[in-house]
This record gives C-alpha cells, structure tokens and sequence, in this order.
C-alpha cells in the first residue's frame, strides 16, 4: 500500500492547530512502535479534533504504525465517515472502541489502545493488574475494568464500554488488552506507558516467584501520591523528550 497524499493540500483544508495536532499524533503511533507496542496493522490511538462536531483522527487502516504520518490520518465523525476525503481505510473494531469514548467523555482528547504481550498477559488474569510494583501502585486507583464481549465491532456495547470506565483514566479490556485516555497524546502515552511497565513487572514477578507484598498503609500511601497524575501539564517534560527522541530517529513522522 503506497497511497500519497498531498501534504499541502491538506493544510489548505485545515487548521494549524488540527496540524499540530496530527503531529502529535502521528509521533504517538510512530512512539509506539519505537517501543515495541505495535501488532502489526492493529490496534489504534485516535485524537479529538476541538469543535462541537466531535471528529477525530485515527491510523489509517493497513499501514504499519513506523509508516504513519501526519498527512496520512484519517479524519472521522462519530459514524466512522471520513470528513476529509483520504484513499485509506478505518478499523471497524477501532471506531467502535473510540468512538464510544470520545462522545461521553470531554476529556479523553487521545485514547490509546494496545495488545502488548504483558498487557494482554495481566487482561487475562481473574485478579487484574496487582498492587505490587511501585509503578502498580501509582496506578492502581486509576484502572477500571471491562469485560471481554468478543471483536468489538457491535456498536451496542460502546454504551457498556463508557459505563465500566467510568472517570477513569486507564482501562484492562479483559482477554483482549489495555487502554489509555487522557486530555492530550502526552498524558495518554505516559499512561499507557505506565501500565504497561506495571504488566510487565507483574508478569516477570510471577514467573519468578516469591512475590513480595508491600503493606497496606504502603500501598495506600502511593495510591494518595498518585493524585492527579493525569492532569493536564504533567507531561510536559516527558513528551518533549521523546518527540526530541523520534526526532533523531524516525522525523519523516512530520510529513
């Protein structure tokens, strides 16, 4: 698939900050595969555009998230039509997750959706993700839980889907994988970067064994710590950082 798209036309058709927007974006899918997160042409990040019309950018449909750009994203409403005319697809089971989200929750700007090894390992797990890594820990009040309904591509369960998360931040789809939203791609990645780590962690403690449990008040004391770790700013060290990282190695993410 080598579909081209003309970067400046698109500008003509949009605003410097949905630009800006794409951007991160587009760094957000290319930060992922950076990472390893990727599974092949599946999974999705999408990102409210602002406005009352509630679209959004997802990838498009068939590429492999070290090809994706900022001219390449398609831009949807809440139906899943394309706004912008664009030679690419959308993931059905992508919108049906999205979608649900970005229409009850004015917050969740950037929702983040993955099927790492580790996090689809902790999804499968009865007792979810466990307190017993600092990382674990920070996060732990902020996870909610939904329950595995097959392929999401019944449009009947976003209703469920909002439900279960609730106003939180994180989210374990059990038997299928993990989920971030946040109020801009930088807090959404460092979420998902977080619960990942925490998976991680968890998965590698268990096959090793001999677990050591924190006390209560421990627990309870990072859990308060952890106090508005999603709020807007907190990441504004971090996500410099790694578009400064891409930079060096995969920059044509801006075209």
């Amino acid at each position: 698939m080598n579909h081209m798209i003309d970067t400046n036309e698109l500008k003509s058709q949009i605003t410097e900050e949905e630009w800006k927007l794409r951007l991160d974006l587009a760094a957000t899918y290319r930060l992922i595969a950076l990472y390893g997160w990727d599974d092949l042409i599946y999974t999705h990040v999408s990102l409210r555009i602002p406005g009352p019309e509630h679209h959004f950018l997802i990838n498009p449909y068939g590429l492999m998230f070290d090809e994706i750009t900022a001219s390449s994203l398609v831009k949807i409403d809440l139906n899943g039509n394309a706004v912008i005319d664009t030679p690419y697809e959308v993931n059905p089971a992508g919108f049906t997750i999205h979608s649900a989200i970005h229409s009850a929750r004015d917050d969740a700007q950037c929702v983040l959706h993955l099927h790492t090894n580790d996090g689809v390992a902790v999804s499968i797990q009865k007792d979810g993700l466990l307190p017993i890594s600092q990382t674990s820990m920070l996060i732990h009040p902020h996870v909610a839980y939904h329950d595995y309904e097959g392929l999401a591509l019944d449009h009947s369960e976003r209703e469920r889907l909002v439900a279960d998360i609730g106003d939180k931040n994180l989210y374990i789809l059990r038997n299928h994988g993990t989920l971030s939203v946040g109020q801009t791609c930088g807090i959404a990645f460092m979420g998902i970067y977080f619960l990942e780590r925490a998976c991680t962690a968890q998965i590698r403690a268990q096959a090793a064994g001999n677990i050591n449990l924190p006390s209560k008040e421990a627990i309870k004391t990072t859990q308060d710590q952890s106090i508005g770790m999603f709020d807007i700013g907190r990441d504004r060290l971090a996500w410099p950082a790694l578009l400064r990282k891409l930079d060096r190695q995969s920059p044509d993410y801006k075209n």
